[in-house]
């Protein structure tokens, strides 16, 4: 015993100091060890994460795409035969040209006043025609775009609210399927409602555009290209501030779901929640400084094919060297057959699609929705 405690004053300074290091060197083992699980864990969470984002990714990329065919395979061939229909029946001009040929047939039935003022009708409702149908076409083509975008959006945040899960995105219909098919149907406002309107202002702005442009007056195509471009512009400033609004969807949202042929008589005005909301984002994209914008490209650039395309009728040489706006006359008033044409055959649609600043505008919008 005494040899021990001997030895444990000699030395237990070591051995204090040996477990000190032993106990120290556990400690760090210990604490690296837990720190080495804890990045394991973090880098496994963050793979997991990684994982799942692009697999969302994929999915909205998918979604995305599948929205687009929607709106280019159903809503438009839908919306845009029953305006080209309206169209005819609104701006028929036939009239007006069996009388002058008529006239021409027998001098003694109109009077060189009568044939000068149907003349002057005829330029005047033939410009109208071809710029309606230009603006119609296009600004539909992006309405319905932003529609089913809108509706996409929708559709894919609720559904993964309320599944929980981003995996089972066409197992669940949270929309009310009665919003969603008023809000489609509006596509059709334009045409029931809003047209007339149109073709009325378009009317407007032509005859002051054409105002002492007489039948002789030789038209090229810079000449013409002007013409448009400036009556388009005139359409697009007259009133008050986005008033061309108003040919493509109601005012009051509310008031024309229940007041439209397709809704139920026992319909419920409480009930209309999410449909306004739907409108009310459609109304505040097309109110925006960037639809504007794409709204100007898409009109120019449809201005441009179609002139090309007028060329080709009239001769193209013709047309550049310049012709008689008497000549030219019937040729504009055909426009719309070729404007308003299929979407899946018409090269005006597949054109506004593929311009750049398009596509970034869709892109934007549905990508920033989703993250709203």
């Amino acid at each position: 015993m005494w040899e021990f405690r001997g030895f444990w004053r000699r030395h237990k300074r070591k051995v204090y100091v040996t477990l000190g290091v032993f106990g120290s060197g556990y400690l760090l083992y210990k604490l690296y060890d837990a720190r080495r699980r804890r990045l394991h864990d973090l880098e496994k969470q963050l793979a997991d994460e990684r994982e799942s984002d692009e697999l969302i990714k994929a999915q909205i990329q998918a979604h995305f795409e599948s929205v687009q065919r929607i709106a280019d395979s159903t809503t438009l061939p839908h919306v845009m035969h029953f305006l080209s229909s309206r169209l005819a029946e609104s701006l028929d001009l036939t009239h007006l040209t069996e009388r002058l040929i008529q006239g021409k047939g027998q001098p003694n039935t109109l009077t060189t006043a009568e044939k000068l003022e149907l003349w002057d009708r005829l330029k005047i409702l033939s410009f109208t025609k071809m710029v309606s149908s230009l603006w119609a076409m296009t600004m539909l083509s992006l309405y319905v775009r932003v529609q089913v975008n809108i509706l996409g959006r929708h559709l894919y945040i609720d559904t993964a609210r309320g599944l929980g899960s981003s995996h089972l995105l066409d197992e669940a219909e949270l929309i009310d399927k009665n919003d969603e098919q008023q809000f489609l149907a509006c596509a059709d406002y334009l045409s029931h409602y809003g047209l007339l309107a149109l073709i009325s202002d378009t009317e407007t702005v032509t005859s002051e555009a054409l105002k002492g442009k007489q039948l002789k007056d030789v038209f090229n195509v810079l000449v013409l290209h002007d013409t448009i471009i400036h009556i388009l512009e005139n359409l697009m400033i007259m009133g008050s501030p986005h008033h061309w609004l108003r040919y493509l969807m109601p005012e009051d949202a509310g008031a024309y779901k229940f007041a439209a042929p397709s809704s139920s008589s026992g319909s419920d005005p409480s009930h209309a929640t999410k449909f306004e909301l739907l409108m009310g984002e459609t109304r505040a994209v097309l109110s925006s400084a960037e639809f504007a914008n794409i709204v100007d490209v898409s009109l120019r650039a449809v201005v441009n094919v179609a002139l090309e395309d007028l060329s080709i009728h009239c001769g193209e040489n013709n047309l550049t060297s310049g012709m008689p706006l008497a000549r030219l006359l019937p040729r504009i008033s055909h426009m719309d057959q070729l404007l308003l044409t299929q979407p899946n055959t018409s090269r005006y649609i597949q054109i506004i699609q593929t311009i750049p600043e398009v596509e970034v505008f869709f892109t934007l919008l549905y990508s920033s929705m989703l993250g709203s």
